[in-house]
């Protein structure tokens, strides 16, 4: 009991010190052991019972930074192999608990440093504190001394860090929405800020995060992707085609070029998120083009208007092509049921099919020119291989017609020959009978 409350005080002077000391200059690299080893720190925090000061070091049992060698005083300071207050001495560079600006001086002593990096992991940037410099969070940080704002500890959890690539990591890309949203999906936190906090809940309804939860794709975008994660901003107006067009390059590149890209930015309307949304993206599909119905093109444009008329053109184009290839396709796999042999012409209709994807992303240039150029060869593609598929199934038919004829004649043949035997075996029997 007495170490118990020995424990206690020195949390509680530590806690004194640390609120009146200024916040110190990043200091020199940790210096690690060669393995992590018991120290006082542990011992004392264990032995008090008490989860808020026990829970850190039961988690630090599994931190990346313990299996690098680090102990408590890499972080925290303080003398290691003291067992009284002297531990949390300021005087031995105890700074007990870092919050605010001293959490990223003292992440940045380490990572800021790329020699000092190199001896435990050379691929690891070591701009992050730069980066984190020019974020929002960063700058509210520095310029407002926001005390809200996340700090390295707000997303990499303090005594349980683990790599990105451990799933029970804050930042595996699974669990990235979760961590981001703990501040951003908490609508009481945020609301100084005037800013949505339905990101997260929109984003896991997202076809980012389908191919990422359900279909196992962990290079789907989510947060950081977008966002930058030290660096984390809103995209702009200007940016969101460049964001974006990370992964759906043709798309972005053919936007870039159009009558849009440039009406949107003056109109202070975000890019891609125009019609595709932010964070809530669905799959797409040819009903979104037209100038009727549900089709996005129709919040903008009518019927009758030139960009309306444009837009009933390439969803036209879209269908024709999509119809054509979905018959030759239907009538292929018939005769392949069929038993007939039609795997070459399956394997070109397999172009059809890639001239409509392409046709779907020429749409982005808002002109039909290179939707039909799409369409055209397409078109041609397709009605091949259903001609293909109609000359199989007329095969397959005159197979079965000159079979049944086959069979007919065949049964016609063995009739008369029973005939013949019968009528040639009669007078033996009539012989018979009279003698």
């Amino acid at each position: 009991m007495r170490r118990v409350a020995a424990a206690l005080a020195i949390v509680l002077a530590c806690a004194l010190a640390a609120s009146a000391a200024p916040p110190a200059p990043a200091a020199k690299a940790a210096t690690a052991p060669a393995s992590p080893r018991p120290d006082s720190c542990v011992t004392c925090h264990l032995e008090t019972g008490d989860d808020r000061l026990a829970g850190p070091a039961k988690a630090y049992t599994d931190d990346i930074h313990r299996a690098k060698g680090f102990g408590c005083t890499a972080c925290h300071g303080g003398d290691p192999n003291a067992e009284g207050m002297e531990a949390m001495d300021p005087a031995k560079g105890y700074i007990g608990k870092p919050a605010g600006a001293r959490i990223v001086q003292v992440c940045g002593r380490c990572h800021a440093d790329a020699r000092f990096m190199k001896q435990y992991n050379p691929s690891l940037r070591v701009d992050q504190v730069a980066e984190y410099e020019s974020s929002v969070h960063g700058r509210r940080l520095r310029e407002l001394k926001d005390p809200k704002v996340a700090t390295c500890a707000s997303c990499h959890a303090p005594h349980g860090i683990r790599p990105p690539s451990d799933a029970l990591s804050t930042v595996h890309p699974l669990r990235v929405a979760d961590t981001c949203g703990r501040c951003h999906a908490d609508a009481k936190y945020m609301a100084s800020y005037k800013i949505p906090t339905d990101q997260r809940d929109k984003y896991k309804k997202s076809v980012h995060w389908n191919a990422m939860s359900a279909k196992g794709d962990l290079s789907a975008p989510t947060c950081n992707d977008c966002h930058g994660n030290h660096g984390a901003a809103p995209p702009g107006v200007n940016w969101v085609g460049n964001v974006c067009g990370q992964c759906h390059t043709v798309m972005a590149e053919l936007f870039g070029k159009s009558v849009h890209a440039k009406a949107f930015t003056q109109m202070g309307v975000p890019g891609c998120a125009a019609c595709h949304d932010n964070h809530d993206i669905r799959p797409t599909g040819d009903h979104m083009v037209g100038a009727t119905g549900d089709a996005v093109c129709a919040s903008c444009h009518n019927p009758d208007d030139a960009g309306g008329k444009t837009a009933t053109t390439m969803r036209g184009l879209l269908d024709a092509l999509a119809g054509e290839w979905d018959k030759a396709r239907g009538l292929l796999e018939k005769a392949e049921h069929a038993g007939m042999e039609v795997s070459q012409p399956q394997f070109e209709l397999s172009s059809a099919k890639d001239a409509l994807v392409k046709a779907r992303a020429a749409i982005h240039a808002f002109t039909i020119e290179p939707v039909k150029a799409e369409v055209d060869g397409g078109l041609a593609i397709a009605r091949k291989a259903h001609a293909r598929g109609v000359r199989a199934l007329e095969e397959l038919r005159f197979r079965r017609t000159g079979l049944v004829v086959s069979v007919v004649i065949i049964v016609a043949l063995i009739g008369g020959l029973l005939l013949k035997i019968r009528y040639l075996e009669r007078p033996r029997a009539a012989g018979t009978k009279s003698s």
